[in-house]
């Protein structure tokens, strides 16, 4: 498996590099979306997809079923991958894990903390996504689960704090792809907001400008 801190060189034509180059500085660093055995081929797409469009930087997958190539370029060329994320796994870093555990431990060694995206869970701090604070952490992964059972238990005991989307409707589900993408919008938000002004956690290194949070409409 390719390690996630020594990704492949991607090749990329002048004017894709150009965007690279433009949207770099408006990266979330150290920020990794974790899907934990996503049944479906669409579901996994949309968020990769969601991961992209938000700058998060890495996509994690827990693949029990061993549907995914360990390899990330395998994954970049296979087509229906591809095509159902409309080209986003070409630009997004995935690194598939056979285990929860596996994932976990990797994370640890690594350095990030963990949330879970679940409703509250007993001797679990739980908040609204718009009551969390998602800056604290030098590295953070986010955890999802799947639409019927969410995620498991071993997932949410190896996270430190647990967010759920705040709902008034009848139905009080969102698929994957939507809570992916709300989430992820939340996330983003705030840790671009916090590498604009901070160069390090625990709001050392100040910037005396901070960065733009975000691209000129007439720049994109």
């Amino acid at each position: 498996m390719t390690e996630d801190n020594d990704m492949p060189t991607v090749k990329t034509t002048a004017g894709a590099r150009r965007r690279a180059d433009e949207i770099s500085p408006f990266r979330c660093k150290n920020t990794v979306a974790v899907l934990e055995n996503p049944a479906m081929l669409v579901n996994l797409a949309t968020v990769i997809r969601n991961v992209n469009a938000m700058g998060i930087e890495k996509v994690f997958v827990i693949d029990r079923a061993g549907s995914l190539p360990d390899d990330w370029q395998e994954m970049r060329d296979r087509r229906s991958l591809r095509k159902a994320s409309v080209s986003a796994v070409k630009w997004t870093f995935v690194k598939r894990f056979d285990t929860t555990a596996e994932c976990h431990a990797h994370l640890r060694q690594k350095g990030y903390a963990s949330v879970a995206t679940s409703p509250h869970v007993k001797d679990k701090t739980s908040l609204y996504l718009d009551e969390a604070d998602f800056t604290p952490h030098a590295k953070l992964a986010v955890w999802f689960g799947t639409e019927g059972k969410g995620l498991t238990d071993e997932a949410i005991e190896g996270c430190e704090m647990c967010v759920a989307v705040p709902m008034f409707g009848m139905v009080e589900s969102l698929n994957l792809g939507t809570c992916s993408g709300i989430v992820l919008y939340e996330v983003a938000k705030q840790r671009r907001a916090y590498q604009s002004r901070f160069r390090k956690s625990g709001h050392r290194g100040r910037r005396a400008v901070p960065l733009p949070t975000v691209m000129p409409l007439g720049e994109r």
